[in-house]
């Protein structure tokens, strides 16, 4: 009887085993997004190993928790300090498509001024999902937020972290209201040429969220801009994004010293506030810290 009992549970246990040898293994679903160019974009799940040109979404991967997809970034990626750990790849103009291929990403993240069409054939010929993620406004923010989580497995943190953007920009907006002040966002300094933030996007938008109006709200997008024009609308405060390496006048000092700016109503009134950490001038997580820094200068603290 024990004979029997022993061989019958050897029988079991073969033909279990075979059961489970012929069971084929769960396919996980492909995933389809449409990226930020209106591209329908088929990835195979799950993706394990990515690389991103743009510094807004290598710090939205970040913030996602899905840094450790990373193996690979643009040149200018530089926040949080993770990522100066990370492969740095030659991007913009100079991109070395032989450089990404090489770390055999699974997904490409790009903006889409980053690559021409016959790169980005050259990448997907090679296997490598391109999704395209171009924010200009807080809208195309979350937007972005939604795509690169959908993207990487990680839908839920991008909903919450979205969540928590749109809760902490609605809360400072609250608090504030209309003053007729101006500002005028210096994106790119004097020595290089004046740029500025105009209408669509997201740094007119955190003026209006803070009471004040972008005294160059004629533009459209990101404009050049002159002396003269700056002059004469005469702005109530400056926001200049320019970095400071140690050497030299600072950004506020050269903004200060420079001839026919001293009777600036900002410059008059100390109203300047340089964010060279790319605060406010990166359409990532962040862009909330940067509203609550202009609102502290306007108001003299944030909520």
């Amino acid at each position: 009887m024990k004979r029997r009992i022993i061989a019958f549970t050897l029988l079991l246990a073969l033909v279990l085993a075979v059961a489970g040898a012929c069971t084929p293994p769960v396919e996980v679903a492909d995933i389809t997004v449409t990226d930020m160019m209106g591209r329908t974009i088929v990835i195979s799940n799950p993706v394990e190993r990515v690389v991103a040109l743009s510094a807004a979404d290598c710090e939205i991967l970040y913030a996602l928790g899905a840094g450790d997809m990373l193996v690979g970034r643009g040149e200018y990626c530089n926040y949080p300090d993770e990522v100066l750990e990370i492969t740095a790849v030659q991007s913009g103009a100079e991109t070395n498509i032989e450089q990404i291929i090489a770390l055999e990403p699974d997904v490409l993240f790009m903006s889409s001024m980053a690559q021409s069409e016959e790169q980005v054939a050259q990448l997907e010929t090679a296997g490598i999902a391109v999704v395209v993620s171009d924010a200009d406004t807080i809208d195309g923010v979350y937007e972005a937020i939604e795509l690169i989580g959908d993207v990487c497995g990680k839908s839920d943190e991008a909903d919450a972290l979205a969540g928590e953007l749109k809760a902490g920009f609605a809360e400072l907006a609250a608090s504030t209201q209309a003053s007729g002040a101006t500002v005028y966002f210096e994106v790119s300094p004097l020595q290089y040429g004046l740029w500025t933030a105009g209408t669509n996007t997201f740094m007119d938008e955190i003026a209006a969220m803070v009471g004040v109006t972008n005294c160059f709200a004629d533009v459209t997008g990101w404009g050049e801009i002159s002396e003269e024009q700056v002059l004469e609308r005469n702005p109530d405060y400056i926001v200049t994004i320019s970095m400071y390496f140690g050497e030299g006048p600072t950004p506020i000092e050269e903004i200060c010293a420079r001839a026919g700016w001293a009777d600036v109503t900002a410059v008059k009134n100390g109203a300047i506030l340089n964010l060279q950490n790319d605060e406010l001038s990166r359409p990532g997580p962040r862009l909330l810290d940067g509203a609550k820094a202009l609102y502290q200068l306007i108001y003299g603290d944030a909520e």
